[in-house]
């Protein structure tokens, strides 16, 4: 019985430590990654010329960043890769960012949608942010809303106001709430 015991003991003396330092080591990555997507965001939202008008998204898988997104100029995808490879444990970037076609058209309904979104009294406090929250893409005639907004009724209007552009050919509402933001 004592020798049963002392194989016992002996096995949770080696076995724990092992599964600790595996759990500690799973919390470790875990900080790394959390740090590199709050370096990607923040770094990404510093650059000069991104606008409402643009938007990027980002995935981290360990030391590997993959950008997304659609912007309006290409210098803004290359200044995202750039910036993005300077970041302390980056090890490669994949740059999947569309730059948006050159149209006056797609500019013009850019600007009607901006007024019609920001321009409405509900909404306007979304405007005096550093950077609002309401991203408006528009490819060939075509609206696509992204952002967060507070609540669902803030989502709609947005949505409703940018139905209601001339000239639009159709609006895709990808706006997210914070209520429902995980």
């Amino acid at each position: 019985m004592k020798k049963l015991t002392l194989r016992l003991l002996l096995s949770l003396v080696t076995f724990v430590p092992a599964l600790v330092a595996a759990n500690a080591s799973a919390a470790v990555g875990d900080m790394a990654s959390s740090r590199i997507e709050r370096e990607v965001r923040h770094e990404l939202l510093m650059l000069p010329y991104y606008t409402v008008f643009d938007n990027f998204a980002f995935r981290v898988d360990g030391g590997a960043v993959t950008l997304m997104g659609s912007v309006t100029r290409p210098v803004l995808k290359d200044d995202a890769e750039r910036v993005v490879k300077k970041i302390e444990g980056v090890e490669n970037v994949k740059n999947e960012i569309h730059v948006l076609p050159l149209s006056p058209l797609d500019d013009r309904i850019r600007f009607a949608a901006f007024r019609a979104i920001y321009g409405t009294p509900t909404l306007n406090r979304y405007a005096h942010q550093a950077m609002p929250p309401i991203h408006i893409i528009v490819e060939n005639g075509n609206i696509t809303l992204e952002g967060v907004v507070a609540n669902e009724m803030d989502r709609n209007l947005a949505y409703m106001k940018a139905r209601g552009v001339h000239g639009a050919f159709s609006v895709t509402n990808n706006l997210r709430t914070e209520e429902g933001r995980s």
